[in-house]
């Protein structure tokens, strides 16, 4: 895989939470007050999105899935869901030239509530878990938070996708 010059305008979103619904925010370093879940780009054109949503999970979180005490790859689940987005105009300038929407693929991601949580200190500040009406309704993306308040149905419907 060949790292590429510009961020690839596809995107997975990854909403981290608890059995009892307590999700996991992180706050941003660049804007005070943005608080989101873990999202991040592909790093290659073929990258796997699964692979995609382990590695953003592991570098903003510290959160390796597989590893030992930590969730399995059985706990992220790929919703099979897209969002399309107009980028934030002060994010555009890292993608390649007249691009301006973002594909963003949600997954989501048990884990126990005492799981020990590593902020990568280049991207963010702080992290809370807030049950996830509230959580919801602290982000600051829309998709992030529509797919917050998504989880509930999303965890017990028997048709939602399981694990990738």
């Amino acid at each position: 895989m060949t790292t590429p010059q510009f961020k690839i305008p596809e995107s997975v979103l990854v909403v981290i939470h608890t059995a009892d619904l307590e999700v996991l925010l992180i706050q941003r370093t660049d804007k005070a007050g943005f608080w989101q879940s873990v999202t991040g780009s592909k790093d290659a054109l073929d990258e796997p999105l699964a692979f995609t949503a382990e590695r953003e999970v592991a570098e903003e979180t510290g959160i390796f899935i597989s590893a030992a005490g930590a969730p399995s790859p059985a706990d992220l689940r790929d919703w099979q869901l897209e969002n399309l987005y107009e980028i934030y105009p002060v994010w555009r300038h890292r993608y390649a030239p007249g691009i301006t929407r973002n594909t963003e693929h949600v997954f989501s991601l048990q884990v126990p509530r005492d799981i020990v949580v590593t902020l990568s200190a280049r991207e963010h500040t702080s992290y809370q878990w807030l049950p996830y009406h509230q959580a919801a309704d602290l982000c600051f993306s829309p998709s992030n938070a529509e797919a917050i308040l998504q989880l509930p149905e999303r965890l017990r419907s028997p048709e939602s996708p399981g694990p990738t």
